[in-house]
C-alpha cells in the first residue's frame, strides 16, 4: 500500500487513504505518515477499526531514535531504542477513556442530575463522573463531568438512570449508530474504548498517578479515583509517593523524554515506551523514605502555589464521593488563571523560582541514590543517565527471561 493524502484545509489537516493501520506498518510508511503529521499537524485515517491493542503498536512506532554519537568520528556509542519492555512494568500504565461520542455534559447540568431520584432507588453519581483530559492538568481544571455506563452495563439497566440515559441517547445514538464499528454500534450508550485493564487496575486505589499524553513540560499529578481520565491523559496504576517520586525525576523525565516521541515541539509519553522499558530501582527503606517524603513536599507545595488558600475556596461536592471543589474568590479569579503548571513550569526553566528547583534537585538526588549513584549531580549530562539506564533496562530484560 501507499500512503495517499488529501488536504483538508488551506492551512492544516489532510485525510490519509491506502493504509491499513490494522496490520503492522512498515518504517517507510511509518516515516511518511511523521512527515505528514509535521506538514498538516492533523491526518486523519477514516474507517480503521483498531483494536486497543492496535491503536497502541501504530502509536508506539512513533518514537524518537535518541542514537547518540560521543566521539569525532561519528561512532555509535548509545542507542536507547534497544530498550526493551520489562514485564514488572506490565500491566501499570495506560491511557485514558475513548468516549467516541458526546458524552460530556456541563458542570451545572451534573449536579442536578446527581440530585435525581430514579426508579430502581440508585444514584446518578454510579453514571457521572468528572472528567479530566490533558488541558485540565497542564492549566486549570475546566470542571468537566461524563456520562459514563461502564464497561458492561445493558442498555435495560442504564435506561433507569434516566436524565444521563435520555441525554446519551439524544446526543450519542444516532452519530454511534452510523459508525463502522460493530462495537461501538452495539454498545452505543457506553465508550468505546473504556481502557478496562486500565479501570481493573485503579479500582482498588485510592489515587493514582497521571500525565499528559503530549506536553512541553511532563508533570506528574494525584488524581482522585472518581475522577475519569480522558484518551489524552496516561494513567500510572499507583498510589505509593515513592513512584511519584521517581516518575517525577529527572531521571525518569530524560528516559522518557528520549523514547518518547514527539508532536510538533511538544513531547509525548507512550505507555509501553516510556513506562514499561523503564528500569526502577530497587532501594533500601531509608531511601525509600527519602523519595517519599521528597515527593510529599514537592506535591504540597506546588498544590499550594497552584491553590493559594487566601485566594480560593475549597467547597465539598453535592455529593460524597468526589473530589472536593476549588472555587476561586471573586477578587482574585483573574490572577488565579495564570496560575498553571505549564505557567509554573516555564517560570522554572527560566529560572524564577528557587523553591521549585531547590524541590525538585532533592528529589532527583534521592532518586539517584536508590540507584547507587553517589556521583550524581544536576550537571551530569542527560547521555550519561541515559547510558546507564539503558545499561539497567537490558540487564533486566535480560534476567527476566
Amino acid at each position: 500500500m501507499s500512503l495517499k493524502l488529501k488536504p483538508l484545509h488551506p492551512l492544516f489537516a489532510a485525510e490519509a487513504s491506502g493504509v491499513d493501520l490494522t496490520k503492522p506498518v512498515d518504517a517507510a510508511t511509518v516515516r511518511a505518515i511523521d512527515d505528514a503529521m509535521n506538514k498538516y499537524a492533523v491526518v486523519v485515517f477514516r474507517g480503521q477499526p483498531l483494536t486497543e491493542d492496535q491503536q497502541v503498536a501504530f502509536a508506539g512506532s512513533f518514537v524518537i531514535h535518541a542514537d547518540l554519537t560521543g566521539s569525532e568520528s561519528g561512532a555509535l556509542t548509545l542507542d536507547v531504542t534497544k530498550a526493551k519492555p520489562l514485564q514488572e512494568n506490565a500491566g501499570i500504565s495506560f491511557q485514558g477513556s475513548q468516549k467516541i461520542g458526546a458524552f460530556d455534559v456541563a458542570a451545572d447540568l451534573a449536579r442536578e442530575w446527581l440530585k435525581l431520584p430514579n426508579p430502581h432507588g440508585k444514584p446518578n453519581s454510579d453514571v457521572l463522573k468528572p472528567s479530566w483530559n490533558g488541558i485540565d492538568l497542564t492549566r486549570r481544571a475546566r470542571d468537566g463531568w461524563i456520562i459514563d455506563f461502564g464497561i458492561a452495563m445493558g442498555a435495560s439497566d442504564a435506561a433507569l438512570y434516566e436524565a444521563p440515559f435520555r441525554y446519551v441517547v439524544e446526543h450519542v445514538k444516532a452519530e454511534r449508530e452510523q459508525n463502522n464499528r460493530e462495537a461501538y454500534r452495539k454498545n452505543w450508550w457506553r465508550h468505546g474504548e473504556p481502557r478496562i485493564a486500565m479501570r481493573a487496575a485503579i479500582a482498588p486505589l485510592k489515587r493514582y498517578i497521571s500525565t499528559p499524553e503530549v506536553a512541553k513540560h511532563r508533570p506528574f499529578v494525584w488524581l482522585e479515583r472518581a475522577v475519569l481520565p480522558d484518551k489524552m491523559l496516561i494513567v500510572i496504576s499507583r498510589d505509593d509517593d515513592i513512584t511519584f517520586g521517581i516518575v517525577s525525576s529527572r531521571i525518569h523525565v530524560v528516559w522518557a523524554l528520549a523514547l518518547g516521541g514527539s508532536l510538533e515541539d511538544r513531547p509525548r509519553y507512550n505507555p509501553t515506551q516510556c513506562f514499561q522499558t523503564f528500569p526502577f530501582p530497587n532501594p533500601n527503606t531509608k531511601i525509600k523514605n527519602e523519595i517519599a517524603t521528597a515527593a510529599q513536599r514537592l506535591n504540597q507545595l506546588r498544590e499550594n502555589w497552584l491553590n493559594p488558600t487566601e485566594w480560593v475556596d475549597i467547597v465539598p461536592e453535592v455529593v460524597a464521593g468526589y473530589p472536593d471543589r476549588i472555587i476561586p474568590k471573586p477578587e482574585y479569579a483573574k490572577a488565579i488563571k495564570e496560575r498553571t503548571l505549564t505557567n509554573l513550569y516555564n517560570l522554572k526553566q527560566k529560572g524564577e523560582v528557587q523553591w521549585l528547583e531547590d524541590l525538585h534537585r532533592t528529589l532527583d538526588t534521592a532518586v539517584a541514590r536508590a540507584y547507587g549513584w553517589d556521583d550524581y549531580t544536576s550537571a551530569m549530562p542527560d547521555e550519561e543517565i541515559l547510558r546507564r539506564l539503558l545499561k539497567l533496562n537490558l540487564e533486566q530484560a535480560a534476567a527476566e527471561k
